[in-house]
């Protein structure tokens, strides 16, 4: 635990992760320190990068997921980059000549008092 925050990333990690961006609507954005603080610890935003990499096709829209600056983080996965800017685009989300997109005007916020229930693991006192 850190600075009293309580620990986020154990079992179950994932399917919280997906349940939380499950809430995103259409059009909207979020970043990965969004989920993280929604999940009850914005440090570990990388993590809910990995557990939306990790997703195979489903329901869960990970392309509403993007970094603080606005930008698609893909990581060298050119592929899911251009699928995420695509899948957006088909949203009325538009970008930029940077590749930014209006993070400020279509940012989603989690209601914190729903979010802390997300946030609970099972097996926790």
């Amino acid at each position: 635990m850190i600075d009293g925050e309580p620990r986020v990333v154990t079992e179950g990690f994932h399917e919280r992760v997906y349940d939380v961006v499950r809430r995103v609507p259409v059009g909207r954005l979020t970043t990965y320190g969004d989920v993280a603080a929604a999940l009850g610890s914005p440090r570990v935003a990388r993590h809910v990068g990995w557990a939306l990499a990790a997703l195979r096709e489903g329901d869960v829209p990970w392309h509403r997921v993007i970094n603080a600056q606005g930008r698609i983080s893909f990581k060298g996965d050119v592929v899911r980059g251009e699928t995420q800017r695509l899948r957006l685009e088909a949203e009325g989300v538009g970008f930029d000549k940077a590749g930014r997109a209006p993070l400020k005007a279509l940012r989603w916020r989690f209601d914190t008092d729903h979010a802390a229930a997300a946030a609970t693991k099972v097996g926790d006192p």
